[in-house]
């Protein structure tokens, strides 16, 4: 009978290190499976470009073995060249002469112009705005949601509205890079001093990450 409460401490110190050790684990092995997942489709995706190559030129005629990877390293150099062109006299000339092209196009157009501006955006940092993080009651009153300031409203939104409304984008989890864009009075957003990267961990675990405790704990650099 004396053995019994003994017995019943060490199943509970078993099954409490048997669920920490593999907590543990899971929190090393799934960013690293995620990444390594992520890597494998860049590598499978990019090494598609190799078959722009003629077929007596491809790597893998003059290599032992196939290396993955190679179509990044093509597709790096192709945008090199690309822009390289595009300073000099003649390249700049040529863009313009595509662009032109492209904008003569209906349709084709206005997507084109929109990724234009979407890229510029994204390679120029975005402007301060961009940077701002934000609460936003949403989707009702009471409850609140993260949301990014994007830029200017677009002038006919801001005629048309009673407030000085301000153009949002609210990610969705845990995949930030789809949400909605809103337009939202400026006076109903509460700024936050937090970083776009503190803001997406936080988003992208769903809460369960706290970037502040993580730095003072050294899980987070």
């Amino acid at each position: 009978m004396s053995d019994t409460p003994q017995r019943t401490s060490v199943l509970g110190h078993l099954k409490k290190a048997l669920k920490t050790n593999l907590i543990a684990g899971l929190l090393v092995a799934t960013p690293l499976a995620a990444t390594a997942f992520f890597l494998g489709l860049l590598f499978k995706w990019t090494d598609k470009i190799l078959l722009l190559i003629p077929e007596p030129f491809r790597p893998e005629h003059y290599l032992p073995f196939k290396i993955p990877g190679l179509g990044i390293i093509l597709l790096v150099m192709i945008l090199f060249v690309i822009g390289l062109l595009a300073r000099n006299i003649l390249g700049r000339t040529l863009v313009r002469l595509g662009e032109r092209i492209m904008n003569t196009i209906p349709l084709v157009n206005k997507f084109y112009q929109a990724m234009k501006q979407l890229v510029e955006a994204i390679c120029s940092g975005g402007g301060k705005d961009f940077k701002r993080v934000v609460l936003v009651e949403y989707p009702r009153k009471g409850i609140y949601a993260l949301a990014y300031v994007t830029g200017k409203t677009y002038p006919e939104f801001q005629d048309k509205t009673e407030k000085h409304v301000i153009n949002l984008f609210l990610p969705t989890t845990p995949n930030p890079t789809s949400g909605f864009y809103l337009l939202v009075p400026e006076e109903d957003v509460i700024p936050l001093d937090i970083s776009v990267e503190d803001s997406f961990k936080i988003l992208i675990s769903g809460g369960i990450i706290n970037p502040d405790e993580a730095k003072r704990s050294g899980g987070l650099k």
